[in-house]
């Protein structure tokens, strides 16, 4: 007999990272001439019918590449590699601190982490917290999270969210993990996702509320989280709840809005508190939630709106991403049509009552959001912090949570003028409560000029931002608050570029940021165009504008010159900024303003 012939195989060495990156783009490479095959006229398919929780979305994207069309790359990457099943590739760079590639840097926004270079060679991440309402050893951890992970600081977010920056990618593992050990989560919240769902911040304290928010909120929220089936949407999606409380929420602003409204007898629905439906908010493509006439019983909103997003994935544009939210789907088939759709996956009909078979809804208060308020509840209060355009240390995070514990009912509570309120404080202890605030460096009293500016992150720590928005919002208060003595509600909302953040055609006076140039050579400096008369709400109107490319240098005497204006012209003390602003156009506000500025 022969010697044996047969040889043990040899243990493939390790591959490095380079070669890890190859064979992701190699099979990237083939997946997508795979996608690419299906567009030929007649072909067939290569691959079977898609199942699984997937399916919509592969189904969506077939149809796309059957039509001749050119799916957006997001999709490829989607298609490519689930998010969701690559968590091992973004322990892989954390150990080794790579920077991620460009199809990883969008799926790792499904887990809410943004690589935001060139501002910063860093994360940031942003979080999930429904109704914008967590507790304060959360909070406290969060404080201690972002110190260990990140840059020891803190953003308050227009959706009543939480953003922590400057993370390396070798801390972005330990801080998603970090962030779930003390019982929050960031699943879903960047990327073609629903995101933070937002809800009435004095939810359940407020007397003036219809509806406490807080369980249709929280029923949402964990309906998202454990249905992966509402990950890969053709584009990301906003939901809020307004229980119509004291303090607005912007739901009309959102791609669903749902609003608390009271039923009259007689119109065959049922007389009672219901949620007014609206659809397709997007004010950065300047248009507000439309008006559906449909009402739904509260305990079915999960439902309607699972029906509703089901929809938009199998009808949102997925190549054009610049026309790919439910807005551009009501703005193709109208919104008759698409509630027909709805009803389909509801498989039942919506209900539906004319306008004046609902009440009027309660007025809410622009600065509730700031100061002592009174709860429903007998002897206790609110505390509203003011917070310079929504940033906090991780220092006076702690700090609050400790107040929040100690003198309130320990929770903490994000609102989306970028600031949090503290809850549940006795009569008696709200003096303390107030002097430990002030000893944090914080303050519950500000001016109308400083309780009302907004600001997006800049481009201190977003690289699609032309300039340094909360910076430039600050040094705007600062300097008008010198000069000019405002003395109703006002706001001022500074955004970094077109995806409008900040919201700022919704605001008294809004600033979106622009490269302004300074000589023929293409030279140039940060800058913004200026608008005036945006609101929201039943004052729900989009901003126009007033100046263009105004240097950032020059916009704080700009401002000045607009409210200078309002005063000097308003008909009396009780027409605010908003009544004036709507009763001029732009021309002849600049020619006002002009003429009020002081050198």
């Amino acid at each position: 007999m022969g010697p044996d012939m047969t040889t043990k195989a040899e243990t493939p060495a390790a591959l490095s990272d380079e070669q890890k990156r190859y064979l992701e783009g190699f099979m990237s490479g083939i997946q997508i001439g795979r996608l690419g095959q299906r567009a030929t006229p007649g072909a067939t398919p290569a691959d079977p019918e898609p199942i699984g929780p997937d399916a919509a979305h592969f189904k969506a994207q077939d149809r796309v590449v059957r039509e001749g069309k050119k799916l957006a790359d997001q999709e490829k990457f989607k298609r490519e590699l689930h998010p969701f099943d690559a968590y091992e590739g973004l322990k892989d760079q954390a150990k080794s601190n790579a920077p991620p590639s460009p199809p990883d840097n969008f799926r790792w926004r499904y887990y809410g982490l943004f690589y935001v270079a060139p501002a910063q060679t860093s994360y940031m991440c942003r979080l999930r917290i429904p109704n914008g309402i967590l507790r304060h050893h959360q909070f406290a951890g969060l404080a201690d999270l972002a110190e260990a992970c990140g840059g020891g600081y803190a953003h308050v977010t227009t959706r009543a969210n939480i953003q922590i920056r400057e993370i390396e990618p070798k801390n972005a593992v330990a801080l998603l993990e970090g962030i779930q050990d003390i019982g929050l989560c960031s699943r879903g919240s960047g990327a073609d996702n629903i995101r933070n769902v937002t809800g009435t911040p004095t939810a359940g304290i407020d007397a003036a509320e219809l509806l406490d928010t807080r369980p249709y909120a929280r029923e949402w929220h964990f309906h998202i989280l454990n249905d992966r089936s509402l990950y890969g949407l053709p584009r990301k999606f906003n939901v809020a709840f307004d229980g119509a409380g004291i303090i607005p929420v912007l739901e009309d602003t959102n791609d669903i809005a749902f609003a608390a409204v009271k039923v009259r007898p007689g119109f065959g629905a049922g007389e009672g508190v219901w949620f007014q439906l609206g659809l397709g908010g997007i004010t950065g493509h300047k248009d507000f939630a439309r008006e559906t006439g449909v009402i739904v019983k509260p305990d079915d909103a999960t439902m309607v709106a699972d029906a509703i997003v089901r929809v938009f994935t199998d009808h949102g544009d997925r190549t054009n991403r610049l026309k790919a939210r439910l807005k551009y789907v009501l703005d193709a088939m109208g919104v008759p049509k698409f509630l027909e759709l709805v009803e389909e996956k509801l498989g039942r009909k919506l209900v539906r009552v004319p306008e004046d078979a609902l009440e009027p809804r309660p007025a809410f208060d622009r600065l509730a959001h700031i100061g002592i308020r009174g709860q429903k509840q007998a002897g206790l209060n609110w505390i509203g912090v003011v917070l310079p355009v929504g940033k906090l240390t991780s220092e006076q995070m702690r700090g609050l949570a400790k107040i929040s514990a100690d003198l309130g009912d320990g929770d903490i509570r994000l609102t989306v003028w970028q600031n949090l309120l503290i809850s549940g404080v006795a009569d008696e202890k709200v003096a303390l409560a107030t002097a430990a605030i002030g000893k944090l460096g914080l303050a519950i009293k500000a001016s109308s000029l400083r309780a009302g500016v907004v600001a997006c992150t800049g481009n201190r720590g977003c690289k699609f931002a032309a300039s340094d928005t909360k910076s430039h919002g600050n040094t705007i208060v600062e300097w008008c608050e010198k000069r000019v003595a405002i003395d109703g509600p006002l706001n001022i909302h500074l955004t970094g570029c077109h995806h409008s953040c900040a919201q700022h055609y919704i605001s008294d006076i809004g600033l979106l940021a622009s490269r302004v140039a300074t000589n023929e050579e293409g030279d140039t400096v940060e800058g913004y165009h200026i608008y005036a008369g945006g609101g929201f709400g039943p004052h729900a109107e989009v901003g126009y504008e007033v100046y263009r490319d105004v240097k950032a240098d020059d916009a704080p005497q700009a401002v000045e010159g607009l409210l200078r204006a309002y005063l000097a012209n308003r008909t009396s003390a009780d027409e605010t900024f908003l009544a004036f602003s709507r009763r001029v156009d732009g021309e002849t506000l600049k020619t006002m303003a002009t003429m009020e500025v002081v050198e």
